[in-house]
């Protein structure tokens, strides 16, 4: 989560629907403080003047049948996919990269859109990701303005960027990300980014779509070279 826009412009965590931290008992309570100690500043809470409803920021939370999933002891414990999801968000909200990689699994495969091709592992989508924490700063932020709750293996996203709580132009985005419980731990294995265009060509789009369909009707062969 692209985390680009056209404008060069990354994600920030926003209003991840209704989110939160709802510890069922003692032992959990202290497994989420030594996380947060270990996360900084991810857990922070915000809304926009423009935007009320969307959140920067959420406090994790568990499910039950996350935890029937674990292996026993406080690692039994799994964040549930949206959790995971808005401390991605957090984490490139607060340049907190070492937080990030953690969830993001050794095998992934991350498409922004704007980009030709994929990046293929957590290796090249990290170093990625320190492009382009180096190309903005901190008043860029991503904000969450809804999130799918019910499946914790596949998780979508609708999200726009702010500048110092002020909406940034052309940065509206929808991102959809797969995750899969890995050593213990639920990670990310595959995003998906599409992001607002500076160029909206309205109802010509429909035309060149009718072009390009009726092309493939008269020459089934050019299906080939797509």
């Amino acid at each position: 989560m692209s985390l680009l826009t056209n404008s060069t412009t990354l994600l920030r965590p926003s209003k991840l629907s209704p989110p939160l931290l709802h510890p069922h008992t003692a032992s959990i309570a202290t497994h989420f403080t030594q996380r947060r100690s270990r996360r900084c500043n991810l857990l922070r809470v915000s809304s926009s003047p423009q935007n009320p409803t969307a959140t920067i920021a959420e406090p994790v939370t568990t499910t039950q049948s996350d935890e029937a999933n674990g292996d026993g002891g406080d690692e039994s414990i799994l964040l549930s996919g949206s959790s995971v999801v808005r401390a991605f968000y957090a984490g490139i909200n607060s340049h907190d990269l070492d937080s990030v990689e953690e969830l993001i699994a050794h095998n992934c495969v991350y498409e922004d859109l704007i980009f030709p091709q994929p990046f293929v592992g957590r290796k090249a989508i990290m170093d990625f990701f320190n492009k382009f924490i180096d190309t903005i700063s901190m008043e860029l932020q991503f904000v969450i303005d809804d999130i799918s709750e019910a499946d914790s293996s596949a998780v979508g996203v609708t999200w726009h960027l702010e500048w110092k709580g002020r909406p940034f132009p052309f940065s509206k985005g929808c991102s959809f990300y797969r995750l899969e419980v890995l050593n213990g731990k639920r990670q990310i294995i595959y995003g998906r980014d599409s992001v607002e265009p500076f160029f909206k060509p309205g109802e010509t789009a429909l035309v060149a779509i009718r072009g390009v369909a009726w092309l493939l009707q008269r020459f089934p062969k050019l299906a080939d070279w797509l």
